[in-house]
């Protein structure tokens, strides 16, 4: 299955600025990239990529109910590896929700640790 984005969506990186964000528990969030730029909350602390757009785009539940904001690239990752994640409810009302689920369905489990 092909995602089909609106072509807004196509501009989300370049649009979005850096906010914060905040998270609930777990080991993500490792702060800094090995170059020093700040991350967001989603970031695993072994995943050495940066951010994309605002570091507050989205929430993402686990299975087990925590909760993890993150940048659109992040929050991506963290959907895409963890069993029974879904987007917070209120992602629907979000334009970029669907580059999230997206970006999820195209990466496999853990994409940092195969250099994705």
């Amino acid at each position: 299955m092909v995602c089909q984005l609106p072509h807004y969506q196509s501009q989300l990186g370049k649009s979005l600025v850096g906010t914060g964000g905040a998270t609930r528990g777990g080991d993500m969030g490792s702060g800094k990239t090995a170059d020093g730029a700040r991350r967001c909350p989603a970031a695993d602390a072994k995943d050495p990529t940066p951010c994309e757009g605002r570091r507050s785009a989205v929430t993402v539940l686990t299975g087990d109910g925590r909760q993890y904001t993150g940048c659109v690239h992040h929050t991506a990752r963290l959907l895409a590896s963890l069993e029974g994640a879904r987007l917070h409810p209120s992602a629907a009302a979000l334009p970029w929700a669907v580059e999230v689920y997206c970006r999820a369905a195209q990466l496999p489990p853990f994409a940092w640790q195969i250099g994705r």
